[in-house]
């Protein structure tokens, strides 16, 4: 694997990772939510856990490509936290502001339709 390549393949599951608690129903990937669906904090929770594995695989990333872990200093983590923060705002603007407007939209359509 070369380091352009593993440079997507990380950027590319750390898009999926941000965005997937604002756009899944599913708890933690696999449980079902709650009947009346997944809370806030859950999904905030559920993003600082996904940061947390992205953060796992780019480390075995370096590990594999370089045959070594370079030490970083916090600052490298902070800008990779807000770098996180930005991929996750289409799923999060989705979520809170595109889906009402969406669902209000189509209820509309299908009453000027009767």
């Amino acid at each position: 694997m070369t380091l352009s390549s593993a440079a997507l393949l990380l950027l590319a599951v750390a898009v999926l990772a941000a965005n997937h608690p604002w756009l899944s129903q599913k708890i933690f990937f696999a449980f079902p939510p709650p009947a009346d669906g997944k809370a806030g904090w859950m999904r905030c929770l559920e993003w600082l856990v996904n940061f947390g594995l992205v953060l796992l695989f780019g480390l075995g990333l370096e590990r594999k490509i370089n045959g070594v872990i370079h030490t970083q200093q916090w600052e490298f983590f902070v800008v990779g936290f807000l770098f996180f923060m930005v991929l996750a705002m289409p799923g999060f603007i989705y979520h809170y502001d595109l889906s009402r407007y969406l669902r209000r939209y189509k209820k509309q359509k299908i009453a000027m339709q009767k």
